[in-house]
């Protein structure tokens, strides 16, 4: 008992250490990194201590970099403080959503407390009330400071249901984290639990056929005429349609719309690299499409075991992440630093202002989201692309954000400009890699449980 003890004692100085060393580490690194290239920092960051650092550095996006007013996350952030059309304060549904997943991970890492977390996420809940809806479904934009709707497009400028299945995915998450807390958390997650009841999805039916339509304004109907059908980044969406308590749609909007009576499924034969895909991917069959496509919908929706009559979904994924890489390996288009330490090709700022890039769209453009996204399917490849942008690229690709939101080694481009679609997924994927803590909240949830099961998916 006694020697147990001293060995005890002498183990507390030590913890103590290291727990400040790690302290340290996360305080300085950071700052430093801002000011110095990260390739010549002298010690060598672990692992886990980098990981630790890019969901720190990310969630920041989310956090410092929050539109004031409504505590949103902005659709974009400049470094340079260049902006098209001044839109500085526009705020974006689906990087909402990935942002108050980013908050909970911030929560959870302790890179802010549990109070204050609350309160932000309250802002941000309370500001949503308000901000324009159109039957219960946001717009794909706003501005932050009045919570009116900045158009999409000429046509799209009412409810995007997409995005707003995002922003849903999220608030979920935020509701199982903390409807058994204090008065003021059950509180936050009783004003989620509202807002998420009030989302028609019965309504982008439009009238009653077996599909979901993207878009409905109030101005101008049903003009963006978008039936939402598979394979791309919306599965979610069917997901929480036949979840909604109370405006679900039937299981045949599913199979008939979004599945397409079965033609959602791939050739049997299908192989690229050796690697097949259960799903046909929209435009893209050959390569799977760009690599948010398993991304967005899986934040919280937990694809290790899910299955339905059409696809593994964790086994798809993999493979769609393993595809995009080895294109990018074989670089046919022989862009300068390709290679298996910087791969990864999905939509974001491009040489050409914005791209959805993909093997079928390939402008020698590297998203560091596309690999650091990926981690839960590929951990040790995703690691050599964050350890290069990390050690090797350093400022140039590093800044208060994390890394920028895409560079162009063969181009010579390296932009400081961020999105928040491509940045939340970061340190939310990276923490489902680690801890599995987004998909354990989103799958404890009974709706998304039983929208699950009325879909026919296994899940457990």
């Amino acid at each position: 008992m006694h020697h147990s003890h001293l060995k005890e004692s002498k183990l507390i100085p030590v913890l103590i250490l290291s727990l400040l060393l790690s302290i340290i580490l996360l305080s300085c690194t950071p700052q430093q990194n801002a000011t110095d290239t990260a390739g010549t920092t002298t010690q060598k960051i672990s692992d886990d201590s980098l990981l630790t650092l890019t969901q720190y550095k990310t969630f920041q996006y989310f956090w410092d970099g929050a539109e004031p007013t409504s505590g949103a996350a902005r659709e974009r952030y400049h470094s340079d403080n260049v902006y098209p059309e001044n839109d500085k304060n526009i705020v974006t549904s689906g990087g909402t959503g990935f942002g108050v997943m980013a908050i909970l991970v911030g929560i959870d890492r302790k890179f802010v407390t549990r109070e204050q977390g609350v309160e932000r996420l309250t802002k941000i809940v309370n500001w949503l009330e308000t901000a324009d809806r159109f039957h219960g479904v946001w717009p794909h934009w706003w501005n932050g400071e009045t919570g009116k709707v900045k158009p999409f497009s000429k046509n799209d400028d009412g409810g995007d249901l997409v995005e707003t299945s995002f922003l849903l995915q999220g608030l979920i998450c935020v509701r199982e984290y903390f409807k058994n807390g204090n008065e003021q958390e059950k509180a936050l997650a009783a004003k989620i639990d509202k807002l998420w009841r009030e989302v028609e999805f019965d309504w982008h039916r439009r009238n009653g056929k077996n599909v979901l339509y993207w878009h409905w304004s109030p101005n101008n109907q049903w003009a963006m005429n978008f039936a939402v059908e598979g394979y791309n980044e919306c599965l979610i969406m069917y997901v929480l349609a036949a979840a909604s308590p109370t405006h679900g749609v039937p299981a045949e909007v599913y199979h008939e719309g979004w599945a397409r009576r079965g033609g959602i499924k791939n050739d049997p034969n299908h192989r690229q690299y050796g690697l097949h895909l259960d799903l046909k991917h929209n435009g893209a069959q050959q390569y799977g499409g760009p690599l948010f496509w398993s991304h967005y919908s899986f934040l919280g929706l937990d694809p290790r075991k899910l299955k339905d009559q059409y696809a593994d979904y964790w086994t798809h994924n993999r493979n769609h992440t393993l595809i995009n890489r080895q294109y990018c390996l074989e670089n046919p288009k022989k862009y300068k630093g390709y290679g298996e330490n910087n791969w990864g090709l999905t939509a974001s700022y491009s040489v050409k202002f914005y791209a959805a890039h993909s093997p079928a769209e390939d402008h020698g453009v590297i998203t560091p989201t596309a690999a650091l996204s990926s981690f839960p399917y590929t951990p040790d490849e995703s690691m050599k692309v964050l350890r290069h942008i990390y050690e090797d690229l350093g400022d140039k690709v590093w800044g208060e954000f994390g890394p920028y939101d895409a560079y162009s080694e063969h181009h010579n481009w390296f932009t400081q400009r961020y999105l928040a679609i491509d940045q939340g997924p970061i340190p939310v994927m990276i923490e489902n890699h680690r801890t599995g803590l987004l998909w354990n909240l989103f799958m404890s949830a009974p709706e998304v449980q039983a929208g699950l099961d009325k879909l026919g998916f296994q899940y457990k």
